[in-house]
């Protein structure tokens, strides 16, 4: 079993916010609070992580009010996710860290121990991956994997290190090197909103009124 305490939780909230007109989205506002602090409250909920960090590259002090420690990317020029994933496994303290985006304020409460039982059953996995019911183009559903949705051994710090090293960005592209366990949040009773995100203001407002 792993026990929470042996897990620390990351909120990547380090990019550059773009199609958001370049504000930091970890600190917009959803439902009256910051996005960053719904993600946060909702690790909280359970206990099902000894502590939480926060990546973030900008603002340090306002995400430091939220009670988590906050450490911003190694890497220059906003290198994405991954640099995010390489700050939390430099910084994490436990045998595992579970990473999660700051823009899901409906992210699962039982996120963790869900990849964490999956993590368990599977015995040799280095990371499990959450996975969500999404509608293509033909409207057709499809469970696709969330990348960013992550349980990892901190022991993968030396690969993390290697491969963006080599100039690796991409988050697939790494986690492809080491086996993977997924895991599907599309059982009766999960909220099909849990994993939406907000890439732009708009989406941001229409996921405020679902």
């Amino acid at each position: 079993m792993i026990n929470p305490d042996d897990i620390t939780a990351l909120i990547l909230a380090g990019g550059r916010g773009s199609r958001m007109g370049g504000v930091d989205k970890g600190l917009e506002t959803f439902k009256g609070m910051p996005l960053a602090l719904h993600a946060l409250t909702r690790l909280q909920i359970g206990g099902a992580v000894g502590s939480i960090m926060i990546n973030a590259n900008r603002n340090l002090a306002a995400y430091e009010s939220f009670g988590a420690s906050v450490w911003p990317d190694g890497l220059a020029d906003y290198a994405g996710p991954l640099a995010g994933f390489l700050t939390g496994l430099e910084r994490c303290e436990t045998s595992f860290l579970v990473t999660v985006p700051c823009d899901t304020p409906l992210l699962p409460l039982d996120l963790v121990p869900r990849l964490a039982k999956a993590f368990e059953n599977k015995g040799d996995a280095d990371i499990a991956m959450a996975a969500a019911a999404e509608i293509d183009e033909n409207g057709q559903s499809q469970v696709r994997t969330q990348p960013v949705f992550c349980l990892l051994r901190v022991a993968l710090l030396e690969s993390l290190v290697k491969f963006t090293q080599s100039g690796g960005r991409k988050i697939d592209a790494w986690t492809a090197l080491h086996k993977t366990v997924i895991v599907a949040f599309d059982l009766p009773g999960d909220d099909p909103r849990a994993f939406l995100n907000a890439n732009t203001l708009a989406e941001l407002r229409q996921l405020e009124n679902t």
